[in-house]
């Protein structure tokens, strides 16, 4: 399946992992630059009520469903969508393929400790991949066109940002382009789950659409009530909008 699903007016691309890791590969052969965004139910909720999250996240080149709670709304909706493409799992995917293809990367996020952290896993885990250069995440809106100077000097290919939303999709949206890397991956949290300071969902949790709740049991004082809020927000704008596509029965059309 490929093509795009609108989902609570959201284009997604309905893709598997592997056919947006050979879109992400056709990208750096043929020096296009592709910008992906993913989206989970969170995100689809604050797309809402957030102008510049919205905007910035519809001029990605790949938006894609990140959360499996996404995945099930696009059945329930009927705009259905392959499989879950997981941030992380496209991260690690990229990285793999940038080693054997000798493509370099740059890291951009976090706090400087986690940043250096990670990197010492990363070069461990993937010995042969050229990282082009890192910077943490800690940086005032002033600095950002440097920093994608920086980017652009280093020779990238792949920029893997680690920050929240919405500065990283802003960033994106903004200086992109002049970061000069062929593919632009905003991954999140995966930073602090690659340098091992927060512990990822195991597989029986995520299939379930559960990595939020595990999430919120690590940190419940910080995440439990946005992910309840968020999580609640999102099952109710399914309802409606599953109510809004619903066509009336055929009994209520008729004339009397």
């Amino acid at each position: 399946m490929s093509g795009r699903q609108s989902l609570f007016g959201v284009e997604l691309d309905a893709l598997t992992m592997d056919e947006t890791v050979q879109r992400c590969l056709a990208a750096v052969r043929d020096g296009r630059q592709l910008e992906i965004g993913v989206v989970n139910a969170a995100k689809l909720v604050n797309m809402r009520r957030d102008h510049r999250l919205a905007q910035a996240v519809a001029g990605c080149d790949l938006v894609l469903a990140d959360g499996q709670a996404v995945v099930w709304a696009g059945r329930v909706l009927r705009a259905p969508l392959p499989e879950r493409v997981a941030g992380i799992d496209l991260f690690l995917r990229l990285l793999a393929e940038a080693e054997s293809a000798g493509m370099p990367v740059y890291f951009l996020g976090a706090r400087q400790e986690v940043l250096e952290q990670m990197l010492r896993r990363v070069a461990e885990r993937f010995p042969r991949l050229k990282v082009a250069g890192s910077r943490n995440g800690y940086f005032e809106d002033a600095q950002q066109e440097a920093i994608a100077g920086a980017i652009a000097r280093s020779g990238a290919q792949l920029l893997f940002l680690g920050m929240t939303s919405p500065k990283k999709e802003i960033f994106t949206a903004a200086y992109g382009t002049r970061t000069g890397a062929r593919v632009v991956h905003g991954v999140g949290g995966s930073f602090d789950i690659l340098a091992g300071v927060t512990k990822r969902a195991p597989a029986s949790w995520q299939r379930w659409g559960l990595e939020w709740l595990y999430r919120a049991l690590q940190e419940p004082r910080r995440l439990g009530r946005r992910y309840l809020t968020t999580n609640a927000a999102f099952v109710l704008m399914t309802a409606r909008e599953f109510i809004r596509l619903t066509p009336p029965p055929a009994s209520a059309n008729r004339s009397h």
